[in-house]
C-alpha cells in the first residue's frame, strides 16, 4: 500500500531543506535530530488529520510526467498547513524552510498571507523569522501588508531589541504614502531608543521615507541631527549614510560632532568608515586653508624679490611687508591635523575600499609632504584581485600626473606580468608612463623593449604608444626612441610595424629636417605594410615633407596610382593630399600623376573622395572660374602644422573625487557630489567647540560600544586640578622618548603617530564624544607654573655642566629663558600661537600641542649643552633628533612610511683649517676621517662658483657654492659642495642650518653643522654632501637663520656628479667593447679656435667633467674616464682628433641620459 503523497514528497526535501537552512540558524533556535523526527511524524499525523488522501497526485513535481503544463495550485499545502497550525515547532520548521527557499533564490510570494498571520506569535524564534520575510516581500504585496500594520506598531514596543528593530525595518519596508505618518513616528522613537541596535535600524529607514515622501525633509533633518549627536560606533556610519542621502549641504550639523567622528572612525565598521570618510573629505575642503597654498607665494616672492634695486628703499620695504603678510607661515588647523592623524591608521585596514577611501582623503587633504605614506597602502592593493587592481590603477594613474615622486621609489611593482589581464597591462603601462623622467628612463625604456615581444596584440600596440610618448616627455631620449622605433619597422609582425609607423610620424613632426633618412626608410616600406593607418601616415609624411625627399616623393605617387582602386577611403585621401602637395612643389614631373589621380577619384564610390578630388582640383589647377582662394593654395597646403602633443588619457581626470564611480568612467554619475574648492579666508574654528557636558557618573564605568558599561582606564579618572598638573610634568618624559618634532618644523607637523598623551585625549574623546575644554586663565596659569618650574631645573643642570649663560636675554619672551636656543624655541611658539586664530587657541587639542612643543624644546636644550661641552665628537642636535625620529617610526605598528636606514653619525665640520696647499701635502698622510673630513678648499680660479642667494634677497646675507671635487668622507656617495657665507650687514647673523629639504625620489643631503654665530663682515665655509642620484634635477631646501628663511636649489652640471677612474689603456678599450650599442652616443665637432693643441683640450674636459686621463698611444687622441658618484658607473670620453681642426667625440656610459647631457657640454666647451 502506497504512503500518503505528502509524507511521502515530504520527507526528502525536509532534509534537502533542513541542509540549506543550517546557514540561518543564527537567527533561530537549533533543534535536535530527535526532536526534528518528532515534528515530521506529527505534521504527518496532521496531515492525515485534515483527510490527505492517498490519491491525490502532487502537481509539477515531477519533469517526466505532463505536469509541468498543468497548474501549482496545492505546490505549498505543507507548508501552509504547518503555519496554521498550533505548535510553535511546526510554525518555526515551516519558516526555517522558507527562509531558506528566498535564501536560493526561489519564489515564496503566494505563502505572504500565511506568513503575515504569524506576525502576532509569542514564540520569538518564529518572530524573527516571520520579520525576514516580510522585509522581503512587504514592498511586493503592499495591501497585505497594511492589514497587520498595528502588529508591527505592537512589535516596536517589543522587550527584544531585535524585534523592535525587525518591525520598523519592515514598517519602512512598506512602500506607500497613505503610512507615512505611521513611519515618521516609529522612526522617531527609534531614535530614542536604549538599544544601539535599533537606533542604527531607525539610521537606515531616514532615507526609505526620504524617497518615499520628499516634503518630510525638514522633520528627517531633526532626526539625523539627533543621531549625529550619538555617542557609539554602532550608529555612526549609518546616521552619516542618511545624512550624505537627505541632506549633504547641511555642513552646519557636522561642526559639533566633527572631532567625535574623527575619534570614534577607527571603531566604526569598515563600510561605515568608507562613508564618513568621503564626507569628512568634502566637509574639510569648505572648513580648512590648503595647506600647500604657500609654495607658490614663497617661490614667487623670492623670485620677484632679487630684481629690487637698491635706491628704492621705501618702496622695498612696501613691498616686503606686503609679501611677508602674504607669506604668514601655514598652521595647520589643530582639528585638521586630528582628521589626518586619525584616518593614517586606516591604510592598514584589510578593506580595500577603506584604504582607497583614505588615500583620496589623503590626495585632496594632506600636505604635499605627507601624501607620499600613501603610496604604500595602494601598492599593498596591487597584490589583490583583478577587479580592485583595475580601480586602484586607474586612480594610481591619476596621482601619478601631479604627484609623481609618490610612486617612485615603488617603480618596480608597475611592471607587467604575462598572467595580468589586457585591461590591467594597459592601466600599468600608463602609470610606468607618468613615472618615466631622466633617471629612469633607461630601466622603463628596457622593459617597454621587452614588453613588444607579448603575444598580446592590443598590448603590444599600447606599449609602443608608450614609448612615443617618453620620446616627447624627455627631449635627451627622443633620438634613441626613434632609432628603436625604427628598428621595428623591420619586426616581422605587421601590427608592430603599423603602430611604429603611426608613433614615427608624430615624432617626426617635431624635428622633421634632421631625419629625412628615416623618411626615405619609411617610403620604402610602402609596398610591404598592409595596414591601412600605418600607409596613410607615411603618405601624410611624404608629402608634408616632400621638399626633404625631392627624388623619391614623385615615385611613391607614381606607385599609389597604379593601386588607387584597390585602396582603403584613408589611404586614397591622403594620395589625393600627396598629389596636391607635389603639384604645387614638383610640378614639372607630376603634373600628369596628379591629374590622372584626381580623375580616378572623380568617379570613386565615396562621395567623401569625390567632393575631396573636385575641391582640390578647383584650387591647384587655376582656371578662369576658380575664385581668389587657388592664389594662397599652397600657403593652404604646405602651412606648418603644429606637432601632435601625446598626453595622458587621466590628464584632466583629477577633477572627479578619487575613488568615485564618476572618476572611474570619467562622466559624471548620478548623485555625484562635486568637491568643492577650498576657501580663501579661514572659517571660523570655533563652530566646532562643544559645551562641556554633564557624564553621567557611575564612579566605576562609562557606556560601552551596545550600551553596557566598561570599567574606566585609571588614567582618565583624574580630574582634580592638582592631578592633572602631576599628570602635566610627566609629559616631558614621554614626548622625549617618542622623539615628537622639535621646533624648527611648523606647528602643524606634529607626529603622525601620535605621542601616548596624544592617544590617551583620543580615547578620553571617542568616550566623553567632545573634547574636554578648560577655561583660557586656567591653562595659561599652569603654563607659567610649569615654565617656572622647567626653569628652576634648568638652571640646576646648567651649574652642574658649568656651560656659559647668554649674555643677553630677550625681553620679548614671556619669562626669562637660560639658554639662546630656549629663546629661540619660545619665540617659534609664540609666532605660531599668533597665526593660528585666536579662536583656536582655546581648543585642548592645540594646548595639548604646546606643552608638547615646550617639553621637545627642553629636551633639545639639554642636547645643545652637550653638545658645546663636546664639539667634536658629538653630533649636531638636528641629527639626533632624526635618529631618534627614525626608530620611533621602526618600533610603531601602525606607521606607513618608508624606513631608510638611520646616517651614520657625521663628524663636525671644522671650519676652513686647511689651505689649499696643506691638504695636497698631508694627502698622502693616513688621518682619521673624524679630525679632517670633511675638508674644505680655498676657491682658486679654476673652480666655478656659483650664486646660491644674492645678497639683496638674503637681507645682506649672500651665499656662494662650488663643487670642490674632493670626496666627500662621510658618505663617499654623496658630492661634496662647498658652501660660503658672507654677512654683508652691521649685525649678526645667527643660527644658519638647514630646515625641510624637498627631494626627488632616491636623492639624500646631508647637512652642515649649524652655525651658532656669523659676526658683522666676516665670511665662513663649510661642506656638505647631496646625493643626486645620477640625475640633474636641483636639490631643493630652507636656508634659515634665526629670523628669516629662505628658498633656494642646488642643480649640479651632469660634470660635477663624476669622479676620476684611473684605467690603462687595455682596461679602457675592455671597458669600452661592453658599453657599445644604445650605450654608446658619438658626435662630430669643429674645435675652438684656442684649441691648438692635446693640452688645451684636456684643460677643456676636465674643466667640464670630473675625469682622470687615460694613457694613450696615439698623439691625436684624447681618453678620459670616470665614474658618477652615486651608482658608480662607467664613464669613458673619447676625443681623437683630424685634420683642419675637426674632431669626434664619443661617450660610452651605462646610463644614457647621463651621457647625452654630458656630449652637449663637453661639445659646447671645446667648440668655443
Amino acid at each position: 500500500m502506497r504512503a500518503p503523497p505528502a509524507l511521502s514528497a515530504s520527507a526528502p526535501r525536509n532534509g534537502s531543506r533542513d541542509s540549506v537552512s543550517g546557514a540561518l540558524r543564527r537567527s533561530a533556535s537549533s533543534s535536535s535530530t530527535a526532536a526534528a523526527a518528532a515534528e515530521m511524524s506529527a505534521s504527518s499525523a496532521f496531515i492525515d488529520e485534515k483527510g490527505g488522501s492517498a490519491s491525490e497526485p502532487e502537481y509539477g513535481h515531477d519533469p517526466a510526467s505532463g505536469g509541468i503544463f498543468s497548474t501549482d495550485y496545492k505546490r505549498h499545502d505543507d507548508l501552509k498547513e504547518m503555519l496554521d497550525s498550533n505548535k510553535d515547532s511546526l510554525k518555526l520548521e515551516a519558516m526555517k524552510r522558507i527562509v531558506a527557499m528566498i535564501a536560493r533564490g526561489k519564489n515564496a510570494s503566494d505563502l505572504f498571507p500565511a506568513v503575515v498571520k504569524n506576525v502576532a506569535c509569542k514564540n520569538i524564534e518564529v518572530k524573527k523569522l516571520v520579520y525576514v520575510y516580510l522585509v522581503r516581500y512587504a514592498e511586493e504585496q503592499q495591501d497585505l501588508a497594511l492589514l497587520s500594520i498595528s502588529t508591527f506598531q505592537r512589535g516596536l514596543k517589543d522587550p527584544n531589541q531585535l524585534i523592535r528593530a525587525s518591525a520598523l525595518r519592515v514598517l519602512s519596508s512598506i512602500r506607500v504614502t497613505i503610512i507615512v505618518p505611521i513611519m515618521m513616528l516609529a522612526i522617531k522613537e527609534a531614535a530614542s531608543d536604549m538599544s544601539p541596535y535599533v537606533r542604527k535600524t531607525a539610521a537606515h529607514a531616514i532615507p526609505k521615507l526620504h524617497s518615499l515622501d520628499p516634503e518630510q525633509k525638514d522633520q528627517l533633518i531633526e532626526v539625523i541631527e539627533k543621531l549625529l549627536a550619538d555617542k557609539t560606533t554602532l550608529v555612526a556610519g549609518s546616521v552619516v549614510m542618511a545624512f550624505e542621502e537627505v541632506c549633504p549641504d547641511r555642513i552646519d550639523l557636522i561642526h559639533k560632532n566633527y572631532r567625535k567622528l574623527c575619534n570614534l572612525l577607527i571603531d566604526v565598521e569598515e563600510w561605515g568608515q568608507v562613508v564618513i570618510i568621503n564626507m569628512l573629505t568634502r566637509y574639510a575642503r569648505t572648513q580648512f586653508l590648503n595647506p600647500n597654498i604657500n609654495e607658490s607665494l614663497l617661490e614667487e616672492s623670492s623670485e620677484k624679490a632679487f630684481y629690487a634695486s637698491d635706491d628704492e628703499e621705501d618702496e622695498d620695504k612696501k613691498a616686503e611687508a606686503a609679501t611677508l603678510a602674504k607669506r604668514k607661515p601655514y598652521v595647520m588647523d589643530p582639528d585638521h591635523r586630528l582628521l589626518l592623524r586619525n584616518t593614517k591608521p586606516l591604510l592598514q585596514s584589510r578593506n580595500a575600499a577603506v584604504v582607497m577611501a583614505v588615500a583620496q582623503l589623503y590626495f585632496h587633504l594632506a600636505p604635499k609632504a605627507e601624501v607620499g605614506i600613501i603610496a604604500k597602502a595602494l601598492v599593498r592593493l596591487m597584490r589583490s584581485h583583478s577587479e580592485v587592481q583595475y580601480v586602484v590603477l586607474q586612480n594610481v594613474a591619476t596621482m601619478t600626473i601631479k604627484r609623481r615622486g609618490m610612486f617612485e621609489p615603488y617603480l618596480k611593482s608597475f611592471y607587467i606580468r604575462s598572467t595580468d589581464p589586457t585591461q590591467i597591462k594597459i592601466l600599468k603601462l600608463e602609470v610606468l608612463t607618468n613615472l618615466a623622467n631622466e633617471t629612469n628612463i633607461s630601466t622603463i625604456l628596457r622593459e617597454f623593449q621587452t614588453y613588444i615581444k607579448s603575444m598580446d596584440k592590443d598590448f603590444v600596440a599600447a606599449s609602443i604608444q608608450a614609448i612615443g610618448r617618453c620620446a616627447t616627455n624627455i627631449g635627451e631620449v627622443r633620438d634613441t626612441c626613434l632609432n628603436g622605433l625604427v628598428q621595428l619597422l623591420s619586426n616581422r609582425d605587421e601590427l608592430v610595424v603599423a603602430e611604429s609607423v603611426v608613433v614615427i610620424k608624430k615624432l617626426l613632426q617635431m624635428q622633421p629636417e634632421q631625419h629625412s633618412d628615416i623618411i626615405k626608410h619609411m617610403a620604402k616600406l610602402i609596398d610591404n605594410i598592409q595596414v591601412p593607418m600605418a600607409r596613410a601616415s607615411i603618405l601624410w609624411l611624404i608629402g608634408e615633407y616632400c621638399e626633404h625627399v625631392p627624388k623619391i616623393a614623385p615615385d611613391v605617387l607614381r606607385n599609389m596610382a597604379k593601386t588607387f582602386t584597390n585602396e582603403e577611403d584613408i589611404v586614397k585621401l591622403q594620395i589625393i593630399n600627396l598629389a596636391a602637395k607635389l603639384y604645387l612643389t614638383n610640378s614639372k614631373q607630376t603634373k600628369l600623376l596628379t591629374q590622372y589621380v584626381l580623375n580616378l577619384a572623380k568617379y570613386d564610390q565615396n562621395y567623401d573622395i569625390r567632393d575631396r578630388a573636385r575641391f582640390i582640383r578647383q584650387l591647384i589647377v587655376p582656371t578662369d572660374k576658380s575664385g581668389a582662394l587657388s592664389k594662397y593654395a599652397k600657403k593652404l597646403f604646405l602651412a606648418l602644422k603644429p606637432a601632435p602633443v601625446l598626453q595622458s588619457t587621466f590628464k584632466d581626470r583629477d577633477h572627479f573625487q578619487l575613488g568615485s564611480l564618476s572618476h572611474l568612467l570619467n562622466a559624471k554619475a548620478a548623485g555625484y557630489q562635486e568637491l568643492p574648492d577650498w576657501p580663501e579666508s579661514v572659517p571660523d574654528p570655533s563652530v566646532r567647540n562643544v559645551e562641556q557636558e554633564e557624564v553621567i557618573d557611575t564612579s566605576e564605568g562609562r557606556m560601552g560600544l551596545l550600551g553596557d558599561w566598561r570599567e574606566i582606564p585609571d588614567w582618565s579618572k583624574c580630574t582634580s586640578r592638582k592631578d592633572r598638573k602631576e599628570k602635566k610634568t610627566e609629559k616631558p618624559f614621554y614626548s622625549d622618548s617618542e622623539g615628537e618634532s622639535g621646533p624648527t618644523e611648523s606647528a602643524d607637523s606634529e607626529s603622525d603617530s601620535g605621542s601616548g598623551s596624544e592617544s590617551a585625549s583620543a580615547s578620553d574623546e571617542s568616550g566623553s564624544g567632545s573634547e574636554s575644554e578648560e577655561s583660557r586663565e586656567e591653562t595659561e596659569s599652569e603654563d607659567e607654573e610649569e615654565d617656572e618650574e622647567k626653569e628652576k631645573k634648568r638652571k640646576k643642570r646648567l651649574d652642574k655642566t658649568k656651560a656659559k649663560k647668554p649674555a643677553e636675554e630677550s625681553a620679548e619672551s614671556e619669562q626669562s629663558s637660560g639658554t639662546e636656543d630656549r629663546k629661540r624655541g619660545r619665540k617659534a611658539v609664540k609666532n605660531q600661537k599668533s597665526a593660528s586664530e585666536s579662536e583656536s587657541e582655546s581648543e585642548s587639542s592645540e594646548s595639548e600641542d604646546e606643552s608638547e612643543e615646550e617639553s621637545e624644546e627642553e629636551s633639545e636644550s639639554d642636547t645643545d649643552i652637550r653638545k658645546k661641552k663636546t664639539p667634536i665628537s658629538k653630533q649636531p642636535p638636528k641629527q639626533s633628533k632624526k635618529e631618534s625620529k627614525k626608530e620611533r617610526q621602526e618600533m610603531s605598528l601602525l606607521d606607513l612610511d618608508d624606513f631608510e636606514p638611520a646616517p651614520a653619525s657625521a663628524p663636525v665640520t671644522p671650519v676652513n683649517f686647511l689651505s689649499s696647499s696643506l691638504v695636497s701635502d698631508l694627502e698622502g698622510l693616513s688621518l682619521t676621517n673624524n679630525i679632517l673630513a670633511p675638508t674644505t678648499i680655498a676657491p682658486s680660479g679654476s673652480i666655478k662658483m656659483y650664486e646660491l642667494l644674492h645678497r639683496i634677497t638674503g637681507e645682506g646675507l649672500a651665499v656662494e657654492y662650488c663643487f670642490s671635487r674632493q670626496p666627500f668622507s662621510p658618505d663617499p656617495n654623496m658630492v661634496a659642495v662647498q658652501i660660503q657665507f658672507t654677512n654683508n650687514t652691521n649685525s649678526e647673523t645667527k643660527n644658519l642650518h638647514i630646515e625641510e629639504p624637498r627631494l626627488q625620489s632616491g636623492m639624500r643631503i646631508r647637512e652642515f653643522t649649524e652655525i651658532d654665530v656669523l659676526a658683522a663682515g666676516e665670511s665662513v665655509t663649510v661642506v656638505m654632501g647631496i646625493d643626486f642620484c645620477d640625475s640633474t634635477q636641483a636639490a631643493n631646501f630652507q636656508l634659515c637663520t634665526h629670523t628669516r628663511k629662505f628658498f633656494v636649489s642646488i642643480q649640479p652640471p651632469v660634470g660635477e656628479l663624476m669622479t676620476p677612474v684611473f684605467l690603462t689603456e687595455n682596461d679602457f678599450k675592455k671597458e669600452q667593447g661592453k658599453l657599445m650599442g644604445m650605450n654608446e652616443i658619438s658626435e662630430k665637432l669643429m674645435l675652438g679656435e684656442k684649441c691648438v693643441n692635446e693640452h688645451v683640450i684636456v684643460e677643456r674636459v676636465t674643466a667640464t667633467a670630473n675625469l682622470s686621463r687615460v694613457p694613450c698611444g696615439s698623439e691625436k687622441e684624447c681618453r678620459f674616464a670616470g665614474k658618477t658618484v652615486s651608482s658608480g658607473c662607467l664613464v669613458l670620453v673619447t676625443v681623437p682628433t683630424k685634420e683642419g681642426g675637426a674632431a669626434q667625440l664619443t661617450v660610452n656610459c651605462e646610463k644614457m641620459l647621463i651621457g647625452t647631457l654630458l656630449v652637449k657640454d663637453i661639445m659646447q666647451a671645446l667648440s668655443q
